[in-house]
């Protein structure tokens, strides 16, 4: 039986734990986001030419990198930032890059209808439980002819973690994501003109299993899942999981492989 997207959506955290987790990592996310800049970077090379924006939105702004760089690339814009945690939007306000920095949800956006140009969003929208509502809320806030760019993660990221921990106890330590059928069957279904849309895994490798989760704690991406196992972890757990770990190990280390979508969607003209 196949899950619908409502359905494979169902177990995604709830977005007051997602604010909570990110605003914690404000101040440690940027010494840990090396992907999460590859990631953006692409996105970035991925907007269609010419573009030339007289606002544009940076969904999901976090601590503000790449509304510092869509000011730089569109220096005559005005920007907005946007985030739904108040402590990435503390810790980007002084370093500029924006116009305005707003508190706000992806689902449901305190912009006016028709408003901007650009909706660029990377690696934020895999924590929004209601898709179709965000593609509706570009279609809604976008004028005519303007693009939604975005990254997101979704079934297999973080595989080798999830398949370690099911050997050890059979819970569900990861975080869950969307399938890519469902961005597929999504985004052909948002009245948006889909100009880009596909997937790429992206591997990074780490000396030990205390580097990866260490990265994710700082990331504000530890384990956010609804009824996830609660209480300390025994030590017994922590060296078993150790143990299924090492078995994915590779000469580079062991691998954490993230499985990135990447979107490009326009207005209908």
């Amino acid at each position: 039986m196949t899950e619908s997207p409502s359905q494979s959506a169902a177990g995604l955290p709830d977005k007051r734990q997602v604010a909570a987790s990110f605003s914690r990592a404000a101040d440690s996310y940027d010494s840990v986001a090396a992907l999460q800049r590859s990631v953006g970077n692409q996105l970035l090379a991925r907007l269609p030419a010419p573009l030339e924006p007289q606002r544009w939105l940076d969904l999901g702004c976090g601590t503000g990198h790449f509304s510092r760089a869509l000011g730089e690339r569109f220096a005559a814009a005005e920007g907005v930032a946007l985030d739904i945690a108040e402590g990435m939007l503390r810790h980007a306000r002084p370093l500029g890059g924006a116009q305005q920095f707003i508190a706000g949800d992806a689902e449901r956006l305190p912009l006016r209808d028709g408003c901007c140009d650009l909706l660029f969003s990377s690696l934020a929208l895999q924590w929004c439980a209601d898709f179709p509502a965000v593609l509706g809320e570009a279609q809604r806030v976008l004028r005519p002819g303007g693009v939604l760019a975005f990254t997101s993660l979704c079934v297999g990221t973080l595989q080798e973690l999830r398949d370690s921990w099911q050997a050890v106890d059979g819970f569900v330590h990861v975080n869950r994501f969307r399938r890519f059928a469902d961005y597929q069957q999504l985004c052909g279904a948002s009245g948006l003109r889909v100009l880009d849309l596909e997937t790429r895994a992206e591997a990074l490798h780490y000396a030990d299993l205390r580097s990866l989760t260490h990265e994710l704690k700082a990331l504000g991406a530890h384990n956010l899942n609804p009824g996830r196992p609660g209480g300390l972890t025994g030590r017994a757990r922590i060296l078993a999981l150790v143990e299924a770990y090492e078995r994915f190990r590779q000469p580079q280390g062991l691998p954490a492989t993230y499985q990135v979508v990447y979107g490009v969607l326009q207005k209908q003209p």
